[in-house]
């Protein structure tokens, strides 16, 4: 078996029907007869993610469109669960010596060394990695500058952490000097939400289901002096973090950390 291209969904490792079919020396077509065959034992989420529509274009655009036709419009992505089950319905040694492999080599690989997705997480491995005297590894890196270039990104996730309930949108762009409206046109330019009928911004399905909002329902009196209610999407401090990464990466960062490194 050839190394694997990683293929990651929800921060977890998948192989596609093609990879799996390819390692286990078998057609990509056996897998699907196996999956149609036996889909009672299969359980989505569990053991394969099936991507359609926008989840499937959102998955397509971040791995650049690469091996995937452009008529596609079903991809399934096995977990390491679902691979078990094709091995134990190939049941050829081959299979089972490519699974065993597939647990060593890919789908517990992310595990040995992880690394970290926040930056909280990224100061307690530097700390970690300070104790073994193994923090530096590349020529002319000094502990100091690396040290000094988390410690103003820990002062908001600080912040943060310490934080609890939820928030209005306007109250996390306050953060980064911008007004609520102009935080939501960016995201979704940024393709992280849209907008529903009234005012309420829904997350697209690639987002939905992380726990990063929530929607909260808000009495209201029309016009017409009739009492009525309308839905408000709130920020939970898990998806406040997800925003700090991803404008981190368009190069938007909070007010705090421009002050700090000013």
């Amino acid at each position: 078996m050839q190394e694997l291209q990683v293929t990651e969904y929800q921060n977890h490792r998948v192989l596609t029907t093609a990879q799996l079919a390819d390692g286990y020396g078998a057609e990509p077509r056996r897998i699907v007869d196996n999956f149609n065959a036996n889909k009672e034992r299969y359980t989505p989420g569990k053991h394969y993610h099936c991507l359609e529509g926008e989840e499937l274009r959102d998955f397509k655009r971040e791995n650049g469109n690469s091996g995937f036709a452009e008529n596609l419009n079903k991809l399934y992505l096995w977990t390491e669960h679902g691979a078990l089950l094709h091995a134990k319905s190939l049941g050829t040694d081959q299979a089972w010596a490519v699974y065993e492999r597939l647990i060593d080599t890919y789908f517990r690989a992310r595990e040995t060394f992880a690394m970290p997705r926040t930056l909280p997480e990224a100061l307690r491995l530097a700390a970690d990695l300070a104790e073994k005297n193994q923090l530096l590894t590349l020529e002319s890196v000094k502990k100091d500058q690396i040290i000094g270039e988390l410690r103003p990104k820990a002062d908001y996730t600080d912040l943060i952490l310490k934080s609890c309930g939820l928030l209005t949108i306007t109250q996390i762009a306050k953060d980064y000097g911008m007004s609520g409206q102009a935080m939501n046109s960016w995201l979704h330019g940024l393709g992280v939400q849209y907008k529903v009928s009234g005012d309420q911004w829904l997350l697209y399905s690639k987002y939905h289901g992380h726990g990063y909002t929530q929607s909260e329902t808000v009495p209201i009196t029309r016009s017409s002096g009739m009492p009525d209610s309308t839905m408000h999407t709130k920020w939970t401090q898990k998806g406040r973090l997800f925003l700090y990464e991803l404008l981190k990466k368009s190069g938007v960062l909070p007010m705090i950390e421009r002050d700090w490194s000013a």
